[in-house]
């Protein structure tokens, strides 16, 4: 492991966070790291742009009339803000799927301000709020076109799930049968591999030159609507929607659950994973902003733009700054 981020208060370093990246081309050389690119690490969220292609490619996308905002919230870990509840349930209605299909399960939103308003009005989250609603809902779609069942949609050896498999397989260049499965926190299988393949998945959504024409327009549909939509993917003050809007189309990235981070460059066509082993958020986001400095994909002024996710404040109770987080690590190449 190497360290990423130092968590600092008063000028003292308090806290420190490790983990591990991998850089690397469409063509599968591996450019850069820190700690061990081969870790072995469940994706969780973070391929959701791969998990949608089977909606585009199946033809669901295009039978129910999906639009590229439809796709960017199927791509999405969202908030669980009007925007993002209204959508979802636009898309069930599309194909007139009911939201007690919805196999997510229930949590309270992601963001406190939608929970508050629920509280006073007396209200409880349903599965809409569940920040895997979109993707749940995709798969729904995609089980409904297929004249496949609706009920077990989520379980590992449903076609649906069979198909996902088969796609982040091809796409990771990764065998089938070495993918070590795992069930999310929404109840969908969750995949695992190492941190290299997930780095190499996302340089060939970048540039997916290599993977056929049909593959190649399914996924570039879908990364254009996370660029283009990036309030869906992630919603007010997340790092996501945050990141894609400063990156105007270049980049585009997806959260995992315990710290997992993928980031793919159009321009370059590079692929970028990060894990933060103890599975803590707070260093995820200044390591990826300093990875895409030291690589000058990014400009100061960008940066500038991305401070409050690249060297956070720390605040106590009172409000004051009491510290901050700051990476620290050299890419090795």
């Amino acid at each position: 492991m190497t360290k990423l981020a130092g968590v600092y208060r008063g000028g003292r370093l308090e806290s420190s966070h490790s983990g591990h990246i991998a850089v690397v081309n469409s063509d599968g050389k591996l450019l850069y790291f820190a700690g061990d690119p081969y870790r072995l690490t469940y994706a969780r969220s973070s391929v959701k742009p791969i998990q949608a292609i089977p909606v585009v490619e199946t033809g669901a996308a295009d039978k129910f009339g999906l639009t590229d905002i439809d796709l960017a919230v199927i791509c999405s870990s969202h908030n669980g803000e009007l925007q993002h509840t209204d959508r979802v349930l636009s898309i069930l209605n599309k194909a007139k799927i009911g939201v007690e299909a919805l196999q997510c399960g229930t949590h309270i939103p992601l963001a406190m301000d939608v929970y508050e308003k629920l509280i006073r009005e007396g209200k409880e989250p349903t599965p809409l709020y569940n920040n895997c609603s979109g993707k749940h809902a995709g798969m729904l779609l995609t089980a409904k076109h297929m004249g496949e069942t609706l009920e077990d949609y989520y379980k590992p050896e449903h076609p649906v799930q069979q198909r996902i498999l088969k796609v982040i397989s091809v796409i990771a260049e990764y065998k089938i049968d070495k993918i070590e499965i795992g069930k999310d926190g929404c109840g969908a299988p969750v995949h695992a591999m190492p941190l290299e393949r997930l780095a190499y998945s996302f340089a060939r959504l970048a540039d997916p030159k290599t993977l056929g024409n049909e593959r190649a327009m399914a996924i570039k549909k879908i990364t254009t609507a996370m660029t283009d939509y990036p309030e869906m993917v992630g919603g007010t003050g997340r790092f996501c929607t945050d990141f894609m809007k400063v990156a105007k189309g270049r980049l585009f990235g997806k959260l995992g659950a315990e710290s997992v981070y993928l980031i793919g460059d159009k321009k370059l066509g590079i692929g970028i994973a990060i894990k933060i082993e103890d599975g803590s958020y707070r260093a995820l986001y200044p390591a990826a902003l300093e990875i895409l400095r030291q690589l000058n994909i990014l400009t100061r002024e960008q940066l500038e733009q991305l401070m409050p996710h690249y060297m956070p404040k720390l605040k106590n109770a009172r409000g004051e700054e009491v510290g901050e987080i700051i990476p620290s690590f050299e890419l090795k190449g």
